[in-house]
């Protein structure tokens, strides 16, 4: 059986290319594609009997693709989305999985896939017209509750989020930090990607707030921020995510 893996994060896409070999030493991977553009690029001229799908691209919604291409094959989503987005679509996949994959329920959704009669059960129309046809509503505003007050804050005004000490703040462009009630998992599904990237496992940041940016060891940037977070955060592109950053950065 031969099988790709959409994926941007390297070290996601390697772990599930592992878990699936241990599982079904018969599945193929015959490409790990970390964009919309390179998925499209590859299924235009291959037909893979099964994908294993992230939904949040470095370059976009991977539900794009089905918009440029036409897909047959049978589909697993793997993603960090939560279930009331998944819930909408559930019907055209073989079976979603919440990152991190574990490895029993991925070998479930595999058996799953090969018990189920594939052409039945996908429906891309109806998947296209309920994402790609409409607009994403990222969230605009955040509502801080400090003591006894509550302060409106736009999304345009915010430099960053960070993770310190197992809460997250947020921290606008005048340097003023308030707590949030949102992990940074979950942040990344409600910002634009056009405005924020995670660029480690402790901040995202806005594009807006980059002041310099200088090569660091093993092909990673060292990004200086606008205004400096705090010191026990560091604004250092990791390995995973450095190919991805320099694709948002180029849009």
């Amino acid at each position: 059986m031969k099988a790709i893996i959409i994926e941007d994060e390297k070290l996601a896409a390697e772990r599930l290319e592992n878990l699936i070999t241990e599982i079904d030493s018969t599945i193929r991977i015959e490409a790990i594609l970390p964009s919309v553009k390179e998925a499209v690029g590859w299924l235009a001229t291959n037909n893979p009997d099964l994908i294993f799908l992230d939904i949040q691209l470095a370059d976009g919604l991977s539900f794009s693709i089905f918009e440029k291409v036409e897909v047959r094959a049978p589909i697993i989503f793997t993603t960090a989305y939560d279930q009331y987005a998944i819930k909408a679509f559930k019907h055209n996949s073989v079976d979603y999985l919440l990152k991190p994959v574990r490895k029993n329920e991925l070998q479930a959704a595999i058996e799953k896939m090969k018990r189920l009669s594939v052409p039945k059960i996908f429906d891309f129309e109806s998947l296209l017209k309920t994402y790609i046809g409409k607009e994403v509503d990222y969230k605009k505003r955040f509502l801080i509750q400090y003591g006894q007050k509550i302060k409106k804050i736009e999304t345009e005004e915010i430099a960053f989020f960070f993770a310190l000490e197992k809460n997250v703040f947020l921290t606008t462009y005048q340097n003023n930090t308030y707590p949030v009630d949102f992990s940074l998992d979950k942040l990344m599904e409600i910002l634009d990607p056009e405005n924020f990237f995670r660029i480690n496992r402790k901040i995202i940041i806005s594009f807006n707030s980059i002041k310099s940016m200088t090569p660091f060891s093993r092909s990673r940037i060292k990004i200086e921020l606008n205004p400096t977070p705090p010191k026990d955060v560091e604004s250092l592109v990791s390995i995973e995510r450095s190919a991805a950053f320099k694709k948002w950065l180029d849009k």
